[in-house]
């Protein structure tokens, strides 16, 4: 499998010189929770701040609704940000180079390393990352066929509740499609968007890294 895309950065703790090697397809979670794939432990890092993944050819970065915001070039981002080589993202402080040139010496390193990050396979697993709010880094495993979600009430019925007033009762659900997840916004009153293009009740195909915004919570999707 080949690399396509690298990025290095500078351990806050050793100083040690850190890379990652991603392949067409991945994904890259980065924040201070020791769970993602580019662990920070820099007090500026939100547990959950951001995101890469591949879209249509590019790798897109997506801030988490960060504390402390996420920079492309000392420019804060917003919506997802297409990256180009040479780029430069900052954490508020802690800073990482994305690079499009990948030699065979860089592969067989991350290879070594454990930093060599793929695209994963769907195989009809995976889970809902929570990233905002009082129930940030709570991991929803998706271990049945339908979730329902919707605000947390006293006695709600849904399978996910979520600490969120403009979230409806209830808001969406994701339903297992063979190997595949999808998400149907249930007509609430505040939408649902996947990496921020509005999800109507006909549904849509959830992809590795995607970021699903229902009222203010965020929710990352992951393959596996």
């Amino acid at each position: 499998m080949q690399g396509i895309a690298k990025i290095t950065w500078q351990h806050p703790e050793s100083g040690e010189i850190m890379e990652y090697v991603l392949t067409e397809g991945a994904t890259v979670t980065i924040g201070r929770a020791s769970s993602n794939d580019i662990y920070i432990p820099e007090q500026h890092v939100s547990r959950q701040h951001a995101v890469i993944n591949y879209r249509e050819g590019v790798f897109m970065l997506n801030d988490l609704s960060s504390a402390n915001g996420t920079f492309v070039n000392d420019q804060q981002i917003g919506d997802a940000f297409p990256l180009a080589s040479g780029d430069e993202i900052r954490l508020f402080v802690p800073k990482l180079l994305f690079s499009a040139v990948v030699s065979d010496e860089d592969v067989q390193r991350a290879r070594e390393t454990g930093t060599f990050i793929a695209a994963m396979l769907n195989s009809g697993g995976g889970k809902l990352v929570i990233t905002t709010g009082p129930q940030e880094g709570e991991t929803i495993d998706l271990n049945r066929d339908e979730f329902l979600i919707g605000r947390a009430t006293v006695n709600h019925q849904w399978q996910i509740g979520l600490y969120d007033p403009s979230v409806s009762r209830p808001h969406a659900k994701v339903t297992r499609v063979e190997d595949r997840w999808m998400i149907v916004d249930l007509g609430s009153s505040n939408g649902t968007t996947v990496n921020n293009t509005p999800v109507n009740e006909k549904g849509r195909l959830l992809n590795d890294g995607d970021v699903i915004a229902l009222g203010a919570t965020l929710l990352l999707f992951r393959s596996n």
